[in-house]
């Protein structure tokens, strides 16, 4: 499949050239002939004879990256000043500053903020631990905690390596909900360390993400430190996943004219994400489910089965269908893709029933190339921002963090996961929905303001159940 460049793999080039009428189409020429996709150029200095200027251009790769370099520099007349990759660029000296909310402009503010004063704050505490909330960061900041054991496309690269990703996490929480958050990166493979951890931190945090740990430790993790803590906690791989999942879902089953009830959905990749989506597919009223894994349809009666696997066995797959996948793909209404790449092509999803709605979200290169299903699918959505209807789970976190501080509450329940779908769905007027637009804008501020308003709402009503959203196996 064909890869396209991506800012996620863009360079700068500084390039020096003469001031010539058609100079900069050279330069252009030569970077899209082999496939590049240029981005900004910015002016750095000009004079009567020669211009320098900063071109940023969209790369695949390293590869691809040293390909555009070679090229431009065999440009007569231009000189190739430096090369730097924007994204380590971005990351340098890391992404995060910790800013003060109370300056120190003279010994009273210093008395007051530290010591003496700080300790009559520290005795309420002691006296009532409650009071924390009001005086402490506690009200408005989450932990973001990893293993680094499944890290998005990478997998087991272990804590360390995963810190970039956490520090990103934390940025997005803060530009997209107002959440301050911190990262977290436990080194070890022994989970009773992780849970201990996360525990042993929790008095610091108002709430805690759980992020990046792999399937199946990933559900008793949740659990237990759901259970051994006073704020709430979310992992955003399962539950984020399927919250804006269950939110394309809803707008695309109008779009295609389909009544939930009456499909039947096939979900390859039963990890995690495999089964928090189908739970919310199954609470968002969809016929039922088949989930498949690298041996097929997991039905009753398979053995090998784990106990999350087991779990779907019990609850999916109502005919108890068997075989590959593309074996039960016959007359199912919904694909949603949550495994790895390339796994099927366009002709194997024609026996699907009519007008389909393809969601393949393995990132960066989907389960099935998006160009070869938009002929006969009736709405398509994957995880990546170059194609419309992009399922990424900050639709989700940041607002949905966001209700959870405001509110106080110390669970996440699964009434807040679907009331957080819909609320991501509403934000798409009814004359505005259509095929290449069922999910929302990661940048659309409405998104995070209508999902802290619905978790909001959830946790004032008491009439609501409060279901628990880990899972018991």
């Amino acid at each position: 499949m064909k890869t396209t460049p991506s800012p996620g793999n863009s360079i700068s080039i500084r390039l020096r050239y003469p001031n010539d009428i058609g100079k900069l189409a050279d330069i252009s020429s030569a970077i899209a002939g082999v496939g590049g996709s240029m981005g900004t150029i910015d002016v750095v200095q000009s004079d009567r004879t020669h211009i320098t200027r900063d071109i940023v251009v969209n790369t695949t790769g390293e590869d691809h990256a040293e390909k555009i370099v070679v090229s431009v520099k065999n440009i007569a007349s231009v000189e190739m000043i430096s090369v730097h990759d924007c994204t380590f660029k971005l990351h340098e000296g890391g992404k995060l500053d910790v800013v003060s909310k109370s300056p120190l402009k003279d010994y009273i503010d210093l008395s007051m903020a530290y010591t003496p004063g700080v300790a009559r704050v520290c005795q309420a505490i002691h006296k009532d631990p409650s009071v924390a909330r009001d005086y402490t960061i506690r009200r408005s900041t989450v932990a973001v905690i990893t293993d680094g054991s499944a890290v998005l496309g990478l997998g087991n690269i272990g804590a360390l390596a995963s810190l970039p990703v956490m520090e990103g996490k934390a940025v997005l929480f803060k530009e997209f909900g107002g959440v301050n958050s911190f990262p977290v990166c436990v080194d070890t493979t022994d989970i009773e360390v992780l849970i201990e951890t996360a525990r042993a931190i929790s008095v610091t945090f108002g709430g805690i993400n759980l992020e990046d740990i792999a399937a199946p430790r990933c559900f008793e993790v949740e659990r237990r430190v759901t259970e051994s803590v006073d704020i709430p906690v979310f992992h955003d791989d399962q539950h984020g996943t399927a919250v804006v999942t269950g939110a394309a879902f809803i707008n695309a089953v109008k779009v295609a004219g389909k009544n939930p009830a009456d499909m039947r959905a096939v979900v390859v990749g039963a990890g995690a994400a495999g089964c928090a989506c189908t739970r919310a597919l199954m609470d968002l009223g969809i016929g039922d489910v088949i989930v498949c894994d690298r041996k097929g349809a997991i039905y009753r009666g398979r053995d090998d089965k784990t106990p999350s696997k087991a779990w779907l066995a019990k609850v999916t797959n109502k005919e108890n269908r068997q075989g590959a996948l593309k074996d039960v793909l016959t007359g199912a209404d919904l694909f949603l893709g949550l495994s790895g790449p390339n796994l099927l092509r366009g002709d194997d999803m024609r026996v699907m029933a009519k007008d389909p709605i393809i969601f393949a979200l393995s990132n960066p290169t989907p389960e099935v190339p998006p160009e070869e299903v938009a002929d006969f699918a009736a709405v398509v959505a994957t995880g990546r921002s170059d194609y419309p209807n992009q399922i990424n789970n900050v639709l989700c976190f940041p607002g949905l963090f966001r209700g959870l501080l405001d509110s106080g509450v110390k669970r996440v329940t699964r009434e807040m996961l679907t009331a957080a779908s819909r609320a991501i769905a509403s934000v798409i007027e009814p004359d505005e929905l259509r095929a290449d637009y069922v999910i929302p804008s990661a940048f659309n501020e409405k998104v995070a303001e209508c999902v802290t308003q619905a978790v909001m709402d959830v946790a004032a009503d008491p009439n609501l159940p409060k279901t628990p959203v880990y899972f018991e196996f």
